[in-house]
This record gives structure tokens, sequence and C-alpha cells, in this order.
């Protein structure tokens, strides 16, 4: 027999920052990258964020930033991920989001979240939310357990939509009668593959086309500590390992939203 599904983007819709965007000053503070590094990625950050960047520029810097993490070591950034969980993982959660997760799980509905950001920060999520799983961008790994500055699948656009078709395959999920829940024009794929497509928060582009389509539009707007609503365990070392310096690239993944969803609707 057949079981419905809930799919939650992360940022914007989930949680009202990016998720991976305080590791920065761990990383720093670790050794990873230079201060200068950080300048220049906050720098960049906003310049897309109110100016636009063409696909060229943004996909030139999220290669830049693959070949940064390119060599970093698991032991060095587990350390620092396992420091930083709490204050950087641990963040602000709509509460409009933890009662929809509620209620779809109250009717017994699966849950799952779907975001562009690494699976290390991911899943931790996954499991603080008390949701089933999580599809998320993973990382390429050396045998000798460092980052190779290569992705092994990149949770983006179409590439949800593929990886939720897989997943409702592989669970036996009635994709017609679930629900998707994004803030993005670029996820578009993952809220058609869905029965029940919700644009939260919108950007204009997503916004025009809910409008266009007669999506059903929700806004969230009251943030709260999850830590306020839910317990939190604690995160085995595990989920601190392989993959977490993809941390660097998922910044560039909100860059190349932000910058294209401006490049496309300007």
């Amino acid at each position: 027999m057949s079981v419905e599904a809930a799919f939650f983007d992360l940022d914007k819709t989930v949680i009202a920052r990016a998720s991976i965007a305080a590791f920065g000053r761990p990383f720093y503070r670790g050794g990873l990258i230079s201060r200068s590094t950080v300048v220049r990625a906050l720098a960049s950050q906003l310049v897309y964020v109110h100016l636009g960047a063409s696909e060229e520029k943004l996909e030139k810097i999220r290669e830049s930033v693959l070949l940064l993490t390119r060599g970093w070591d698991h032991a060095e950034v587990s350390r620092i991920v396992r420091e930083a969980l709490d204050d950087v993982v641990e963040p602000i959660i709509y509460a409009e989001a933890l009662d929809l997760i509620e209620a779809h799980q109250a009717a017994g509905r699966l849950v799952y979240l779907v975001s562009a950001s690494p699976e290390e920060i991911v899943r931790p999520l996954a499991d603080y939310l008390g949701v089933d799983g999580a599809i998320a961008s993973r990382a390429v790994v050396d045998a000798d357990g460092r980052y190779t500055g290569e992705m092994a699948f990149y949770a983006y656009g179409p590439f949800k939509a593929d990886a939720i078709r897989e997943l409702a395959a592989e669970q036996d999920i009635d994709l017609d009668a679930s629900f998707a829940y994004s803030d993005s024009y670029t996820d578009a794929p993952m809220l058609e593959v869905v029965g029940h497509p919700v644009a939260v928060n919108p950007d204009r582009v997503l916004a025009r086309l809910a409008r266009e389509r007669e999506w059903e539009v929700a806004l969230f707007s009251r943030p709260v500590r999850l830590r306020d609503r839910v317990p939190v365990p604690s995160l085995p070392a595990a989920a601190a390992v392989s993959g977490v310096a993809l941390a660097a690239t998922g910044a560039v993944v909100l860059a190349w939203r932000l910058g294209h969803r401006w490049h496309e609707a300007g």
C-alpha cells in the first residue's frame, strides 16, 4: 500500500536563514580559511543578493570554492564542526514549518528535508526535527579521507526532483497525494513532482508561477529556536565527518540561487 509524504526545502522554508552561513567563522578560527577569504565570500554574497550575477560567473566561483576545499582533512573538519554544532547547526526554525511537519506526521505522512546544502548539515537537522530522512548534496572523499574538491551529488533544481522520484520508488510513495514546500523558483521541478505544491515566502518568479498555476502560497514569519520546541539529541561524531567541507560550497549554492533568481527575474 502506497504512503504519502511531505518534502521540505531547508533555507528560507524551514529555517529563517542559510543553514551553512555561519560556518565561515568556525572554519576561519580552525585555520582552514583566511580572513580575506571570509571577507571576499561575504562581499560576493552581498553583490549577488542586490545586483545578481550571470550563471557563468557563479559557476566559476563555485569551482573556485571546490578547489579551496580540496585536500581538507576529515579529522580536522570533524573537530571544528563538532565544536560548532550547537551554536551553528542548531538554527532558527520557522514555527509554522514545525507546525506543518507535526501535522503531516500526525496524518501518517513521511517527512523529508530536501536541500542543496551538504548532507553533513542537513541530516543532523533532520535528526533534530525527528523527520524520516533527507536529500542533500554529497562531496567526494578520496581513499586517504581527504576532500577531492568534487561533488558526488548536487541536490539542486531538477536533481532534487530526480532524487524525490527515486525515493518515491524505493518507499512506495504516492507523489500525486504528497506535498512539497519551497521558497525558490529553482525548486519548481521539486514542486511540480507532487500533487500538492506549496510556495513558502516565494521569490518573485516563484510567486508569479504559483499564481499562474494556482499553487498554494504560505507565509512563514515566526522563527523560534529549535531547542525551545523539541529536545535536541546529541549528534554522533559520524554526523560531522565526511564531506562537511562542502559547507563552503553550500555558501556558493546559496549565492547561485540568490544571484540567479535576480538574473532571471530582472
